[in-house]
């Protein structure tokens, strides 16, 4: 028993970090977020879409860790210039997520329209997926980077803990479309939620800062 405590006392940082990370960086009213939410509120092929989000995420952070992880492991200096880069771009979210608090926003998802095959509506979501840039930033370089300063017996766990947090977020856009929409439509529901992405970020940035200091 005590064994098993101890092993999850070491893999569980690395698995809460990906999770908050990844929390952090996907919640955001933007087209894919909306696109999902609209596909539940149809109840339209919700469970491939949601499937096919999470997919997408997974494979792109688990190649933006090794990828990385094989760089910066060839480069100790490039590493932590990286890693206090990478703790600045985040206390900047931070900081975006604590203005945004104070403003008032909501997504919205529209109902109506012609329904489409499952083909249609897996093209739609790989558009919204894949030819967003940003998702590269986020995922590959960003998610990546930051993975890759774990420890190598430990990167799994980041990577799974940042994939959990895709099919969380997805699954509960998708199939809690019903009972979400309200209050995803609400301005003060979305304060709430920037204000502790914000504090999340902020919290991630001093870990990053005193990894890179410390090794």
């Amino acid at each position: 028993m005590s064994n098993l405590l101890d092993t999850f006392s070491i893999i569980a940082p690395a698995f809460v970090q990906g999770l908050a990370l990844s929390l952090g960086l996907i919640v955001a009213i933007g087209a894919q977020n909306a696109f999902v939410l609209r596909q539940g509120l149809r109840r339209e092929h919700v469970g491939s879409v949601v499937l096919f989000c999470a997919l997408a995420d997974a494979v792109l952070i688990a190649a933006g860790v090794l990828g990385m992880a094989q760089a910066l492991g060839e480069h100790q200096e490039f590493a932590h210039a990286l890693a206090l880069a990478g703790a600045v771009f985040l206390a900047v979210y931070g900081w975006k997520a604590l203005r945004r608090a104070r403003q008032s926003n909501q997504l919205r998802a529209e109902e109506s329209g012609t329904g489409l095959r499952l083909a249609g509506v897996m093209a739609q979501a790989a558009a919204f997926t894949l030819l967003n840039p940003h998702v590269y930033l986020d995922t590959v370089l960003l998610v990546g980077s930051i993975g890759a300063q774990q420890p190598f017996a430990l990167r799994p766990w980041f990577v799974a803990g940042a994939s959990f947090a895709s099919l969380l977020w997805f699954g509960m856009l998708g199939f809690g479309a019903r009972w979400l929409a309200p209050w995803f439509a609400k301005p003060k529901a979305w304060q709430v939620l920037d204000g502790l992405i914000g504090l999340t970020m902020w919290v991630l940035a001093l870990l990053l800062v005193r990894h890179a200091l410390a090794s």
